[in-house]
Protein backbone atom coordinates (compact mmCIF):
# COMPACT_ATOMS: atom_id res chain seq x y z
CA UNK A 1 0.00 0.00 0.00
CA UNK A 2 1.53 3.50 -1.03
CA UNK A 3 -0.02 6.33 0.84
CA UNK A 4 -0.32 9.77 -1.04
CA UNK A 5 3.01 11.58 -0.93
CA UNK A 6 3.13 14.85 0.57
CA UNK A 7 3.81 17.51 -1.83
CA UNK A 8 7.49 18.31 -3.01
CA UNK A 9 9.34 19.83 -0.33
CA UNK A 10 11.11 23.05 -0.96
CA UNK A 11 14.77 22.94 -2.19
CA UNK A 12 16.33 23.88 1.62
CA UNK A 13 13.98 21.20 3.21
CA UNK A 14 15.07 18.33 0.80
CA UNK A 15 18.43 16.96 2.20
CA UNK A 16 18.91 14.10 5.10
CA UNK A 17 18.58 15.02 8.37
CA UNK A 18 21.94 15.32 10.57
CA UNK A 19 21.88 12.59 13.53
CA UNK A 20 21.44 16.19 15.91
CA UNK A 21 18.96 17.77 13.94
CA UNK A 22 16.37 14.73 15.20
CA UNK A 23 14.25 15.37 18.44
CA UNK A 24 12.95 11.70 19.28
CA UNK A 25 11.48 10.51 22.28
CA UNK A 26 9.75 7.50 23.39
CA UNK A 27 8.03 6.30 27.25
CA UNK A 28 5.82 3.50 28.36
CA UNK A 29 3.64 3.35 31.26
CA UNK A 30 1.50 0.64 33.10
CA UNK A 31 -1.30 3.18 33.54
CA UNK A 32 -3.50 3.03 36.55
CA UNK A 33 -5.74 -0.31 36.07
CA UNK A 34 -3.22 -2.83 35.07
CA UNK A 35 -0.61 -4.16 37.02
CA UNK A 36 1.51 -5.60 34.23
CA UNK A 37 3.12 -3.49 31.54
CA UNK A 38 2.54 -5.44 27.89
CA UNK A 39 3.71 -2.96 25.92
CA UNK A 40 7.15 -2.28 24.45
CA UNK A 41 8.72 0.25 22.32
CA UNK A 42 12.32 0.88 20.33
CA UNK A 43 13.76 3.49 18.84
CA UNK A 44 17.04 2.64 17.52
CA UNK A 45 19.67 4.07 13.96
CA UNK A 46 20.80 1.33 11.27
CA UNK A 47 24.66 2.06 10.22
CA UNK A 48 27.02 1.28 8.22
CA UNK A 49 30.29 2.06 9.74
CA UNK A 50 34.03 1.01 8.89
CA UNK A 51 35.76 0.10 12.38
CA UNK A 52 39.78 -0.20 12.74
CA UNK A 53 41.04 -2.49 14.40
CA UNK A 54 44.81 -2.50 13.41
CA UNK A 55 46.72 -0.61 10.85
CA UNK A 56 50.47 0.50 10.86
CA UNK A 57 49.14 4.21 9.80
CA UNK A 58 50.02 7.34 12.86
CA UNK A 59 47.12 8.74 13.28
CA UNK A 60 43.61 7.03 12.52
CA UNK A 61 41.58 9.84 12.53
CA UNK A 62 42.91 11.30 9.21
CA UNK A 63 40.88 8.78 8.08
CA UNK A 64 37.36 9.34 6.48
CA UNK A 65 35.68 6.54 8.80
CA UNK A 66 31.89 5.89 7.06
CA UNK A 67 29.46 6.25 10.17
CA UNK A 68 26.55 7.28 7.84
CA UNK A 69 22.48 6.51 9.33
CA UNK A 70 21.01 4.16 7.10
CA UNK A 71 17.73 4.16 8.24
CA UNK A 72 15.77 5.44 11.46
CA UNK A 73 13.56 2.66 13.38
CA UNK A 74 10.99 3.60 15.41
CA UNK A 75 8.62 0.14 16.77
CA UNK A 76 5.62 -0.27 19.46
CA UNK A 77 3.73 -3.29 20.16
CA UNK A 78 1.10 -3.86 22.50
CA UNK A 79 0.62 -7.60 23.78
CA UNK A 80 -2.44 -9.15 24.36
CA UNK A 81 -2.71 -12.22 26.06
CA UNK A 82 -3.69 -12.28 29.70
CA UNK A 83 -1.10 -11.94 32.82
CA UNK A 84 2.43 -11.58 31.22
CA UNK A 85 1.86 -13.29 27.74
CA UNK A 86 0.81 -10.49 26.03
CA UNK A 87 4.38 -9.05 27.23
CA UNK A 88 6.04 -12.02 26.12
CA UNK A 89 4.41 -11.64 22.50
CA UNK A 90 5.34 -7.59 22.30
CA UNK A 91 9.14 -8.29 23.14
CA UNK A 92 9.28 -11.51 20.76
CA UNK A 93 7.76 -8.79 18.12
CA UNK A 94 10.28 -6.35 18.46
CA UNK A 95 13.35 -8.67 18.96
CA UNK A 96 12.39 -10.77 15.80
CA UNK A 97 11.94 -7.60 13.39
CA UNK A 98 14.89 -6.03 14.68
CA UNK A 99 17.30 -8.91 14.03
CA UNK A 100 15.45 -9.58 10.68
CA UNK A 101 16.05 -5.40 9.69
CA UNK A 102 19.41 -5.18 10.85
CA UNK A 103 21.08 -9.13 10.28
CA UNK A 104 23.74 -7.77 7.54
CA UNK A 105 21.79 -4.80 7.05
CA UNK A 106 19.95 -7.43 4.19
CA UNK A 107 16.62 -5.09 4.31
CA UNK A 108 19.15 -2.24 2.39
CA UNK A 109 21.19 -4.71 0.35
CA UNK A 110 19.01 -7.24 -0.78
CA UNK A 111 15.92 -4.08 -1.52
CA UNK A 112 16.19 -1.07 -3.04
CA UNK A 113 14.19 0.79 -0.02
CA UNK A 114 13.41 3.55 -3.40
CA UNK A 115 11.33 0.24 -4.81
CA UNK A 116 8.50 -1.54 -3.91
CA UNK A 117 10.07 -4.79 -3.39
CA UNK A 118 11.31 -2.90 -0.11
CA UNK A 119 7.49 -3.10 1.02
CA UNK A 120 7.79 -7.13 0.66
CA UNK A 121 10.67 -6.94 2.36
CA UNK A 122 8.98 -5.71 5.57
CA UNK A 123 5.83 -7.86 5.20
CA UNK A 124 8.28 -10.90 4.97
CA UNK A 125 9.66 -9.16 8.45
CA UNK A 126 6.10 -9.55 10.15
CA UNK A 127 5.11 -12.49 8.40
CA UNK A 128 8.53 -14.06 10.33
CA UNK A 129 7.68 -12.94 13.87
CA UNK A 130 4.13 -13.99 13.40
CA UNK A 131 5.45 -17.25 12.98
CA UNK A 132 7.91 -17.35 15.50
CA UNK A 133 5.41 -15.91 18.48
CA UNK A 134 3.45 -18.56 17.13
CA UNK A 135 6.43 -21.52 17.73
CA UNK A 136 7.27 -20.40 21.13
CA UNK A 137 3.52 -20.47 22.25
CA UNK A 138 3.39 -24.36 20.64
CA UNK A 139 6.40 -24.90 23.25
CA UNK A 140 4.93 -23.79 26.24
CA UNK A 141 1.32 -24.41 27.54
CA UNK A 142 1.84 -21.25 29.59
CA UNK A 143 1.88 -19.17 26.56
CA UNK A 144 -1.03 -20.31 24.31
CA UNK A 145 -2.80 -17.71 23.33
CA UNK A 146 0.06 -14.95 23.16
CA UNK A 147 -0.21 -12.34 20.75
CA UNK A 148 0.72 -8.39 19.74
CA UNK A 149 -0.17 -5.45 17.37
CA UNK A 150 3.22 -4.55 16.10
CA UNK A 151 3.33 -0.80 14.23
CA UNK A 152 7.22 0.08 12.81
CA UNK A 153 8.79 3.33 11.39
CA UNK A 154 11.27 3.00 9.36
CA UNK A 155 13.08 6.53 7.51
CA UNK A 156 15.24 5.51 4.92
CA UNK A 157 15.32 8.88 3.41
CA UNK A 158 13.91 10.27 1.14
CA UNK A 159 10.88 7.45 1.74
CA UNK A 160 9.36 6.64 4.95
CA UNK A 161 7.70 2.95 5.41
CA UNK A 162 5.40 1.77 8.09
CA UNK A 163 4.39 -1.83 8.48
CA UNK A 164 1.03 -2.29 10.38
CA UNK A 165 -0.78 -5.30 12.31
CA UNK A 166 -3.50 -4.51 14.84
CA UNK A 167 -4.18 -1.08 16.12
CA UNK A 168 -1.74 0.61 17.44
CA UNK A 169 -1.36 3.55 15.47
CA UNK A 170 0.74 5.69 13.39
CA UNK A 171 -0.46 9.62 13.25
CA UNK A 172 1.78 12.21 10.94
CA UNK A 173 1.30 16.24 11.80
CA UNK A 174 2.01 18.81 9.52
CA UNK A 175 1.14 22.59 9.10
CA UNK A 176 -1.94 22.46 11.74
CA UNK A 177 -3.31 19.12 9.87
CA UNK A 178 -3.36 15.45 12.01
CA UNK A 179 -3.61 12.61 9.49
CA UNK A 180 -3.98 9.11 11.04
CA UNK A 181 -2.00 6.83 8.32
CA UNK A 182 -2.83 3.55 10.07
CA UNK A 183 -5.94 1.54 9.73
CA UNK A 184 -7.42 -0.10 12.89
CA UNK A 185 -7.19 -3.73 12.44
CA UNK A 186 -10.53 -4.52 14.76
CA UNK A 187 -13.22 -6.17 14.44
CA UNK A 188 -15.29 -2.52 15.08
CA UNK A 189 -13.65 -1.47 12.32
CA UNK A 190 -14.26 -3.99 9.96
CA UNK A 191 -17.81 -3.41 10.75
CA UNK A 192 -17.97 0.44 9.82
CA UNK A 193 -16.14 -0.62 6.53
CA UNK A 194 -19.63 -2.89 6.07
CA UNK A 195 -21.13 0.18 6.87
CA UNK A 196 -23.19 -2.46 10.34
CA UNK A 197 -21.84 0.28 12.58
CA UNK A 198 -21.09 3.72 13.06
CA UNK A 199 -17.60 4.97 13.88
CA UNK A 200 -19.26 6.71 17.04
CA UNK A 201 -21.45 3.41 17.69
CA UNK A 202 -17.89 0.95 16.73
CA UNK A 203 -15.78 3.51 19.37
CA UNK A 204 -18.14 2.19 22.00
CA UNK A 205 -18.56 -1.36 20.80
CA UNK A 206 -17.05 -4.44 22.77
CA UNK A 207 -15.81 -5.06 19.19
CA UNK A 208 -13.52 -2.27 19.08
CA UNK A 209 -10.61 -3.63 20.93
CA UNK A 210 -10.71 -7.06 19.74
CA UNK A 211 -8.17 -7.56 16.88
CA UNK A 212 -8.91 -8.58 13.20
CA UNK A 213 -4.96 -8.79 12.85
CA UNK A 214 -2.04 -10.07 14.96
CA UNK A 215 1.45 -11.19 15.54
CA UNK A 216 0.21 -14.69 16.57
CA UNK A 217 -3.11 -14.63 16.65
CA UNK A 218 -5.49 -16.82 14.34
CA UNK A 219 -4.82 -14.08 11.13
CA UNK A 220 -2.23 -11.64 10.61
CA UNK A 221 -2.78 -9.58 7.78
CA UNK A 222 0.54 -6.72 7.69
CA UNK A 223 -0.15 -3.45 5.70
CA UNK A 224 3.03 -1.52 4.94
CA UNK A 225 2.69 2.10 3.65
CA UNK A 226 5.04 4.56 1.92
CA UNK A 227 5.53 8.28 2.61
CA UNK A 228 7.53 11.03 1.22
CA UNK A 229 10.05 12.34 3.99
CA UNK A 230 9.73 15.77 4.54
CA UNK A 231 11.23 18.06 7.41
CA UNK A 232 8.15 19.32 8.21
CA UNK A 233 6.42 16.01 9.78
CA UNK A 234 6.07 15.40 13.15
CA UNK A 235 5.49 11.78 13.77
CA UNK A 236 3.35 9.95 16.43
CA UNK A 237 3.31 6.09 16.68
CA UNK A 238 1.37 4.66 20.13
CA UNK A 239 -0.69 1.94 21.33
CA UNK A 240 -4.75 2.25 22.33
CA UNK A 241 -3.78 3.11 25.93
CA UNK A 242 -3.32 7.04 24.58
CA UNK A 243 -6.22 7.34 21.88
CA UNK A 244 -8.89 5.95 24.47
CA UNK A 245 -8.63 8.46 26.63
CA UNK A 246 -7.36 11.22 24.25
CA UNK A 247 -9.02 12.66 21.49
CA UNK A 248 -7.30 13.31 17.96
CA UNK A 249 -8.17 16.60 18.36
CA UNK A 250 -6.31 17.17 21.93
CA UNK A 251 -3.44 15.16 20.28
CA UNK A 252 -3.31 17.50 17.50
CA UNK A 253 -3.45 20.56 19.91
CA UNK A 254 -0.44 19.05 21.73
CA UNK A 255 1.61 18.65 18.75
CA UNK A 256 0.64 22.10 17.96
CA UNK A 257 2.12 23.63 20.91
CA UNK A 258 5.25 21.11 21.50
CA UNK A 259 8.64 22.27 22.70
CA UNK A 260 10.44 19.00 22.28
CA UNK A 261 9.51 15.52 21.32
CA UNK A 262 10.49 14.31 25.44
CA UNK A 263 7.84 17.24 26.66
CA UNK A 264 5.11 16.29 24.44
CA UNK A 265 5.33 12.47 25.06
CA UNK A 266 5.03 13.35 28.97
CA UNK A 267 2.28 15.75 28.29
CA UNK A 268 0.46 12.98 26.41
CA UNK A 269 1.23 10.37 28.94
CA UNK A 270 -0.66 13.08 31.69
CA UNK A 271 -3.39 13.44 29.53
CA UNK A 272 -4.19 9.96 29.11
CA UNK A 273 -3.73 9.04 32.65
CA UNK A 274 -5.79 12.08 33.88
CA UNK A 275 -8.81 10.15 31.62
CA UNK A 276 -8.61 6.77 33.38
CA UNK A 277 -5.91 5.45 32.35
CA UNK A 278 -7.18 1.99 31.87
CA UNK A 279 -4.55 0.68 29.56
CA UNK A 280 -0.82 0.60 29.21
CA UNK A 281 0.18 3.80 27.37
CA UNK A 282 3.05 3.37 24.94
CA UNK A 283 4.24 6.88 22.78
CA UNK A 284 7.02 7.18 20.39
CA UNK A 285 6.78 11.46 19.11
CA UNK A 286 9.55 12.31 16.55
CA UNK A 287 10.80 15.38 14.34
CA UNK A 288 13.88 17.09 12.65
CA UNK A 289 15.10 20.36 13.66
CA UNK A 290 17.27 21.83 11.07
CA UNK A 291 20.21 23.37 12.81
CA UNK A 292 21.84 25.94 10.08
Amino acid sequence: MTAPEAPTAPASLTRKPLDEEIDVYGLTHTGKVRTVNQDQFLLASLRKRMEVHLTSLPDVTRLKLEDDRLAFLAMIADGVGGSANGAVASRLALEQVTQYVTQSLRCYYGADAREASFIDVLQQAALQTHAEVLRHASLDPDLEGMATTLTVWIGVWPWVYVLQVGDSRYYVYRAGELLRITRDQTIAQELVDRGVLTRTDAFDSRWASVLSSAIGGPQTAPMVTRLQSDWRNVHLLCTDGLTKHVSDERIKQRLATMTSAKQVCEDLLQEALDGGGRDNITIIVGRTVRKD
